[in-house]
This record gives C-alpha cells, sequence and structure tokens, in this order.
C-alpha cells in the first residue's frame, strides 16, 4: 500500500489502528500470528563440513585429485603427498573466505532497534522491536533508532539520518502531510520513517505500516540472499585451464600406450610410463603459486589502503571495465563545506578541506585580506554563534560533533580566525528559539560586552527573505525592496546550479530590556547574506577519473542525493560530459532491465536511487558484457555489491553489512585508492600470464623430451623424480619471483582485457608449445650426445638430460617477464627471480654432487667439460626465439 500517498485517518483506519489507545493485546497475538515477528530471516546456512567439502568442486582441484590417484597407482607416494597437501591447503582458504560471507545477514540484523515506545492498551509500554506489528502506534525521539516502517502521525523538529539506506549522511527533515508523488524514492519520502535509520534531531509519533521482511531492510535482506555471487575471470580461466589438462593428460596416455604396442613393447609398462606423463602434464604447483601470488598481492594492497577480502577478487580488479562509484565519501568528503559567500551583490570564496579550520577567501579569484572584510566577518561570527556544533581535534585529524550544516558553518567562521569560546567570552547568548521544520530557523538573542543585544536568525533564504524588512547592499543597509528580492533569489538560483546548499544569516538589534517571544523576534530583519555550502570532491578523484578512463574504465555516479548536486559533482570530475545522460530514479523504476540495457552505456549520473535501481544498473552493464566494479558505504548498496563483479566497501564510513558483501575494503573511503588497486590487478594478472607461461612451457617441455624419446625407441631420459623435482623445485620458486614483477611502464593505458579472453589468448599458446618444443628437443640432443659417448652411463646421460632441462628452463624464465622479447626488459629488473634462480641451480648442484643424496634422485656427478653443453644447448630455446620476437615486433612497426 502506498501509506505515504494516506491522510493519518486513512492510515488509521486501513491498518484498523487506536492513535489514542494503541492496539490490545489480543490484536497483536492475532498480528503475530499473521505477519510473524519482526526480525529480518536468515538465509540457509549451509554445514561447516558441506562448505569444506564445496571446495573440492573447482575443475582444476579435481584434475589434482586424479593426479594423486594416479601417482599412486604408480607408487610415486611424495608426488601424490605433495599434490594433495596443496590441493587441502587451498580449500582450507576457500572455506575461511565462504564463513566470512555469512556474517554479512547477521551484521544487517544488528541494525534493528532492540526496543521501542510502543502504545498497547492506551499505555506507552517499551517493548522488544521484534515484537512491533503493523497498526501499532510507536514513538521516537532523538538517538532513538527506528524499530520497523513507519507513516509518521507526529512530527516535532523531526530529522531522521537515512544513510543505511540511501547513502546520504545529512538528515532528512519529516512531516506528517500526504504526499501527491505516487512513487517517491526512499529519500523523498517526507512523511514516512524505515527501520534502521537513525532519529538526529526532534521527535515524533508514527503508525507501524510494516515489519520484518515486509519493511525496506527487510527487502535489502532478500536482495542480499538472492543475489548471487559472480565467478571471477581468473575461476574461469583456471576451470578452462584444468580442462585444458586434463585433454591432454589422456590424449597423452592413450598415445603412448598406442606406440608400445605398435613398437611390440609390454602394454603393462607402457601403460605405466603414458601415466607417468599424463600426470608431468599437469602443473602440481599451479594452485599453490596463484594463491601464494594472490596473498603476496594483497600485502601489496593493504600499503595502498586497500583490503582483499577474496583471493581472486584481487585479479578480477585487472578486468573492470565499469566502476559503479557512490558519491558521498567516495568521490567526495562526506563532510560539508563553505565554499562560497554572497553579501549585497558581492562574492567571495574559501578554500581548505574538511573540517580542518584552515582556509583561504577569495575575491575574483585574488586572494583578499579578510579582516578588511567587516560585513563579511560579521555574518561569519553570527553563523558561529547561532550554531550547535563543535570540531574537535583527535590526532591529526578534525572531527565533527554535530549537524553537518552547522559544522560547515563553523569551519568557514574559524578560517577567518575566530574562535567560539573567545566570542561567547564577548557575547552572552540570553535566549535561543531552536530550529524546527515549520519555521525552518533558529534564532538567538546575544548581548554583547557593552550591554547592546541582538537577534541572529539562521535559516532557509526564502523564509528569512519573508521576515526581513531591509538587507545589507553594497555595504549599506537598504529597505528590502522587490529588485533586492530579485538579487537574492538570482544569487540563490547561482549558487543553486553550482549544486550549493545555502544557508541565510540576518539579525537585528533590540533594546537591553525589551522580552520578546519567537515571533517577535524573527520579524523585521536585517537580512545580511548567503553562505554556500556543498559536500565538496576530494581533490585526487579527477585525476583518477583520468586515468581510469585512460585505461579504458568507465566511471559512473550513483547516488541517493539530488540530480543537480550529482550532475555539478561529477561535471567538476570529468564523469559526466556534454554528451552524456543523466537518470533519476523515478525514470529507472518505470524501465525494464532491457530497456536500461539499451542506453546504460550513455549514462554517467544515477540519481536518487534504490537498493533495487542499484542491482538492476549492474545487471544491466553485466548484461552488455561488462566486468562491473560497485562501490558504496551503507546497508542500501550491499546487494549491489555482493552482484558486483567486484564489490568494494569503505572502511570508515561503510556498514558492516557492506563490508561483509565486499570483495574489497578501502581503509580510506576513497576513489583514488580504486585506481592503484585496478593497477595491482593488471598486474597480478599478467604476472599469472608469466608463470602459467613458464609452468606450461616447462611442463610441455618434458612432456616431449620423454614422447620423442618413446617414438626413437630409446631408453627414458627422465625418471619420474627428476620430472618431480623440476615441476615443484625448478618450477616453484622463479614462478613466485614471477608473481611479484613489477608492472610493465605502460599497464594503465592499456583497455582492460575481453573477461572472455582465453588463458592463452595474445599469443601464449604458441609460446608455451613453441618454447616447450625447443626445450624438448635440446634436452633429447644432450641426452642422445652424452648416451652416445657413454652407452653404458644410462644414469649419466639421464643426469645431464635433467641438468639441461633444469638450465633451459632457468634461463628460459627471463624471456617469461615480457610478452613481447626476452631482450625487451633488464634481466636484473626483478632481483627476487635472480635470487630464485640462483638458489633452483645450488639445489640442483646439491642433488647432483652430493653422494647421500644421488640414489634418491638418480643421479651421477657430471663432468666440466659437459656442463659446457649443457649451458650451450640450454641458452638456445630463449636466445633463438627472442631473437625472433624481436624480428617480428621490428616488422609489425
Amino acid at each position: 500500500m502506498k501509506f505515504h500517498t494516506f491522510t493519518v485517518e486513512e492510515v488509521e483506519k486501513s491498518l484498523n489502528s487506536n492513535i489514542q489507545q494503541g492496539l490490545t493485546d489480543d490484536e497483536v497475538k492475532k498480528r503475530v500470528q499473521q505477519y510473524g515477528y519482526n526480525e529480518l530471516e536468515k538465509g540457509e546456512k549451509q554445514s561447516a563440513l558441506l562448505l569444506f567439502f564445496s571446495q573440492f568442486k573447482d575443475f582444476l582441484v579435481i584434475v589434482l585429485l586424479v593426479a594423486v590417484i594416479l601417482s599412486v597407482l604408480l607408487g610415486e607416494y611424495i608426488d601424490a603427498i605433495t599434490i594433495l597437501a596443496i590441493v587441502i591447503l587451498n580449500a582450507i582458504l576457500g572455506f575461511f573466505q565462504e564463513r566470512k560471507a555469512e556474517k554479512a545477514l547477521e551484521a544487517l540484523k544488528k541494525l534493528s532497534a532492540p526496543l521501542g515506545n510502543v502504545l498497547r492498551n492506551g499505555n506507552w509500554l517499551k517493548v522488544p522491536s521484534k515484537e512491533l506489528v503493523p497498526g501499532d502506534i510507536i514513538r521516537f525521539s532523538s538517538g532513538d533508532r527506528i524499530g520497523a516502517d513507519v507513516r509518521i502521525i507526529d512530527s516535532i523538529s523531526l530529522e531522521i539520518e537515512e544513510s543505511p539506506l540511501t547513502g546520504e549522511s545529512i538528515p532528512v527533515e519529516k512531516c506528517t502531510e500526504p504526499l501527491l508523488e505516487k512513487e517517491p524514492g526512499i529519500g523523498d519520502m517526507k512523511n514516512m520513517a524505515f527501520m534502521g535509520t537513525l532519529v538526529t534531531r526532534g521527535n515524533g509519533m508514527g503508525i507501524v505500516v510494516a515489519t520484518g521482511m515486509d519493511t525496506e531492510m527487510g527487502k535489502i535482506s532478500d536482495l542480499i540472499q538472492r543475489a548471487q555471487s559472480v565467478e571471477t575471470p581468473l575461476q574461469r580461466r583456471l576451470q578452462q585451464l584444468g580442462k585444458i589438462l586434463i585433454v591432454v593428460a589422456l590424449l597423452l596416455t592413450i598415445l603412448v600406450i598406442a606406440l608400445g604396442i605398435i613398437q611390440g613393447r609390454d602394454i603393462y609398462t607402457m601403460f605405466l610410463i603414458g601415466v607417468s606423463l599424463a600426470v608431468a602434464a599437469i602443473p602440481e604447483g599451479l594452485p599453490a603459486i596463484v594463491t601464494v601470488v594472490l596473498s603476496l598481492g594483497v600485502t601489496r594492497m593493504i600499503k595502498q589502503n586497500a583490503i582483499v577480502r577474496k583471493l581472486p577478487a584481487v585479479e578480477t580488479l585487472g578486468t573492470a571495465t565499469v566502476i559503479c562509484a557512490d558519491k558521498t565519501g567516495t568521490m567526495t568528503q562526506n563532510k560539508m563545506t563553505v565554499t562560497h559567500c554572497w553579501i549585497g551583490g558581492e562574492t567571495w570564496t574559501v578554500d581548505g578541506i574538511g573540517y580542518t579550520p584552515q582556509g583561504t577567501f577569495y575575491q575574483n579569484g585574488s586572494p583578499i585580506d579578510i579582516q578588511k572584510e567587516q560585513i563579511l566577518l560579521l555574518m561569519l561570527k553570527y553563523g558561529m554563534l547561532c550554531n550547535h556544533a563543535n570540531v574537535k581535534k583527535k590526532g591529526e585529524e578534525y572531527i565533527l560533533d554535530g549537524d553537518p550544516t552547522e559544522g560547515a558553518l563553523l569551519v568557514a567562521a574559524m578560517k577567518a580566525g575566530f574562535e567560539r569560546k573567545q566570542l561567547l567570552k564577548e557575547y552572552k547568548i540570553i535566549k535561543e528559539f531552536p530550529f524546527d521544520s515549520n519555521r525552518k530557523m533558529m534564532s538567538i538573542i546575544i548581548e554583547n560586552s557593552n550591554g547592546r543585544r541582538f537577534v541572529v536568525t539562521k535559516g532557509a533564504p526564502d523564509v528569512l527573505t519573508n521576515v526581513s524588512h531591509s538587507m545589507i547592499w553594497k555595504g549599506k543597509e537598504e529597505i528590502l525592496s522587490e529588485e533586492l528580492k530579485n538579487s537574492i533569489q538570482t544569487a540563490i538560483d547561482n549558487l543553486a546550479s553550482q549544486a550549493l546548499r545555502t544557508m541565510a544569516i540576518a539579525y537585528k538589534e533590540i533594546s537591553p530590556n525589551q522580552t520578546i517571544d519567537e515571533r517577535e523576534a524573527e520579524n523585521g530583519l536585517t537580512f545580511i547574506g548567503l553562505q554556500g555550502i556543498i559536500d565538496p570532491p576530494r581533490p585526487e578523484v579527477k585525476q583518477a577519473v583520468e586515468e581510469c578512463e585512460n585505461a579504458g574504465i568507465k566511471t559512473v555516479m550513483i547516488t541517493g542525493d539530488h540530480l543537480i548536486t550529482a550532475k555539478a559533482i561529477a561535471s567538476q570530475l570529468g564523469i559526466y560530459h556534454e554528451n552524456s545522460k543523466l537518470i533519476e530514479g523515478k525514470t529507472l523504476a518505470t524501465m525494464s532491465i532491457e530497456e536500461l540495457e539499451e542506453i546504460v552505456e550513455d549514462v554517467a549520473v544515477f540519481a536518487r536511487v534504490s537498493p533495487e535501481h542499484k542491482l538492476k544498473i549492474v545487471k544491466a552493464f553485466q548484461r552488455r558484457g561488462h566486468v562491473v566494479a560497485m562501490t558504496g558505504d551503507g546497508v542500501n548498496d550491499a546487494p549491489a555489491i555482493k552482484a558486483a563483479d567486484i564489490g568494494i566497501s569503505m572502511g570508515i564510513t561503510g556498514s558492516d553489512v557492506a563490508k561483509e558483501s565486499s570483495a574489497l575494503v578501502l581503509l580510506d573511503d576513497n576513489f583514488a585508492t580504486i585506481k592503484s588497486a585496478i593497477k595491482e590487478g593488471r598486474n597480478i594478472y599478467e604476472n599469472i600470464r608469466k608463470f602459467i607461461r613458464y609452468l606450461l612451457a616447462s611442463n610441455v617441455g618434458e612432456i616431449l623430451v620423454m614422447l620423442f624419446a618413446i617414438v626413437l625407441a630409446l631408453p627414458l631420459p627422465l625418471v619420474p623424480i627428476h620430472i618431480l623435482w623440476v615441476n615443484l623445485i625448478t618450477d616453484g620458486l622463479p614462478a613466485m619471483a614471477l608473481g611479484v614483477d613489477e608492472p610493465e611502464n605502460d599497464v594503465m593505458k592499456r583497455k582492460p582485457r575481453n573477461p572472455k579472453e582465453g588463458i592463452f589468448a595474445r599469443g601464449l599458446g604458441w609460446k608455451i608449445v613453441s618454447r616447450g618444443l625447443v626445450i624438448g628437443v635440446v634436452t633429447l640432443i644432450a641426452f642422445t650426445m652424452v648416451l652416445n659417448n657413454y652407452p653404458n652411463e644410462l644414469v649419466y646421460a639421464q643426469t645431464v638430460a635433467f641438468a639441461t632441462l633444469v638450465m633451459a628452463q632457468l634461463i628460459h624464465v627471463f624471456d617469461c617477464r615480457s610478452e613481447r622479447s626476452v631482450f625487451s626488459r633488464n634481466p636484473f629488473g626483478n632481483m627476487y627471480l635472480v635470487g630464485a634462480v640462483v638458489l633452483s641451480i645450488m639445489l640442483m648442484v646439491l642433488v647432483i654432487y652430493v653422494p647421500p643424496l644421488q640414489p634418491i634422485f638418480h643421479t651421477a656427478p657430471i663432468h666440466l667439460s659437459d656442463w659446457l653443453l649443457i649451458i650451450a644447448l640450454a641458452a638456445i630455446p630463449t636466445i633463438l626465439l627472442g631473437a625472433i620476437d624481436l624480428l617480428r615486433m621490428k616488422n609489425k612497426k
């Protein structure tokens, strides 16, 4: 029902309630049975055991489990134990990450008020909020959290902060009159109060119209439960890789068995060799290296004020094509600030950041000496006196205690050199007439040290204009003519066009002995001027938006604020351009997802949106093939954050619900941090491609050297322990070092990669096969040459083949640092990699030359002359193919 359109009497009648007596106990029992308790439902909770075993559903994990079984059949127990340990480690990590996600709905439940003041049987009682039912009469005052959705029936200076639902921290003035608009946004329902919102001023009374899952908070809870977490591009690519590996493993087994039968070899022996090759095709260390590299990325991102809650999200950031960013607090400072002052046809501007009381005043773009501007000082001083806000210094930061608009006036006066304590020594506040939503102004009577008394009033400009009989114009007091009223209105319109809220200041002198009431005090005033207030953009955001645009990432502003404010801020930040579209929530509500999908690419700003709208926007972009990052801080943002490809919440102002639903938390609530995180995400993915290239080229080399030997009816060049050593030691350390490689210079100048791009895209498949082929060939050449020289020393020839394979791979790892050519990057640019290569060589030397290790690893000491052969052959794949890459690059240019 559209209760906001009903009169109080109609609401009372439709809910069969009684404003004077409330509901009876019997009626409450019936309604509890009908509507249930006023609490949010929990989603179906998966048992811890099932959640743990669900971690083994990933395709690559299944491939590794098959490898474990095959290794056991072959008697390679060390291999089997190692692979199994990796799989279990990954499952444990995934389990703990998903357990954290379950806290989102529990955090949401904390926002419901524990107790409510309710009228039952003619008496006011305090009852648990879960016992509220539709038709209950409840009352609330400053500091109370609303326990259900309520149609307001009485309002005295009532203001409610609705940021959990709208994202906007400025309290909303409430009223009791019915609204004409049928489908207003939540922020525009001035006669409604909602579960989980906070009363910041005044008091009121209302009829409960919705409880539990029927409330706006309940709808969000339902959206969170229904929103599906999106599989990340990395997870999709690793699944694709797992499928390719299983096909390769099966084909290898079949091929080797077939060759053995053709050559007349023992079928059982050939089956075991085929299975050995199949296991060799699987890079056992890959899941562990991916996990470690993502974890290192998480560590680096913490230093850049971003906490990653879900490991794959690090890489997903690199694929982002659209950032749907909340305006308040992310792009703006979430600190209301006076930026313009207007008095009698003259305008001043003032700079400064947030609530820090430091700033310079300007006129016509030039700094001024504020002490010479007496009328401006008078307005700022009166704005400070007629004020309840306070600014405290906490560490290096200034914190506001009080209303944000009053805080803005206070800080503006502090920038001019005023101190409240000092002013209160010069002026005594005799009386106060508090603000209320009917008068829309606040007044005080002050007395200065000379005994003179003044009324000082602040409030809405249109209201103060009506109660003023004169104004300051060009430094003099003039009768407030229609012409001057028009000048004030022009100034208001000009400031409003820049998205500034305006606050007017007026005063009058009264006789010291005069006793006056509210009506007399707020009449016949002298209008001084206007202060223009805005939540200003963060200074660093404009450049971050521009860098994202250069990187092919579209930034869209989504806000619960009014369209004119959103447009002005978006224009200042370079988000809104001449041909951009702006859409309001009420328009969005009438559009289908298909209709939105048609125009969503052209929209720069969505204003006055609801949680359902945010979810619709995210889905529309996703249906257009975009990878969507969604930022937010309120409960209202949580469903869209969860549904986005990468959900981002605010660490300072963010609600627990938003944080628990997100994959990334910004410690500084700053949009610019997202840009840094995207850069890190892009680099991590490129590094993952680098070590996948390295690992698979190595595996291809191992497979081919064995396969060629079988085809040529040669003894096997490698034994299983050699393959295990290469897969876990030779491959592992350098692969991890590749994972922390620094980004190339143009990483934020490239367009986002296609989220559907395969793991082998951009020539990676060719690089893996070509390098693997040449590595396999040179290893086989080394083996056959040494076997011809020492025909009775198979172990020695296998050791030379093992050393050649290891050295070829360790030289090849430097080629993996660039997609262009090994010669295009400084080989010593990654000292972790140099260290990993040196350590791998030392470990290889140990297993070759330490006598107790030789029987375990089937090795024999290599002669110095054969080392020259090994190094010469091992260098061929990288030098030869690197030179080909360089020639290809020159031909492209």
